[in-house]
């Protein structure tokens, strides 16, 4: 991992999504990923210990879904990190849903890749600055 890669944490219920989002972090220049949960309250937990920059959220989650995960992980005074919400859900529907919980994005999983990943960091960290 270089120094200024973007770190990732990867937060789905669903073993074969969490490999193709590892799959598209991994084609994503500059981003890596450092760990994954599968829970609400893992991810709450995980990301306090790993501080990870950004936060890939699925919306339906077993136990605290991904818009309360959302909430408590960007509450946790520590240095929040970017979420992004990622649902089979509709955006317009599930989007604005997911931006009142405090993500920075919403993106449809049949709409992830690597430029949709790219483009929603870069903007949530140039609304940031």
């Amino acid at each position: 991992m270089e120094d200024s890669a973007v770190t990732v944490m990867i937060v789905d219920d669903q073993a074969p999504f969490r490999m193709a989002a590892r799959m598209v972090v991994q084609l994503t220049d500059g981003f890596d990923v450092v760990g994954e949960a599968e829970t609400g309250e893992a991810s709450i937990e995980m990301a306090a210990h790993l501080q990870p920059d950004l936060v890939l959220m699925d919306f339906n989650l077993p136990g605290i879904d991904g818009m309360e995960a959302t909430r408590r992980i960007r509450e946790s005074g520590r240095t929040s990190p970017v979420v992004v919400m990622l649902s089979t859900y509709e955006a317009d529907e599930y989007g604005p849903r997911a931006l009142q919980a405090g993500a920075a994005a919403f993106i449809p999983k049949s709409e992830f890749d690597p430029d949709r990943l790219a483009d929603a960091w870069h903007e949530a960290v140039g609304a940031a600055s």
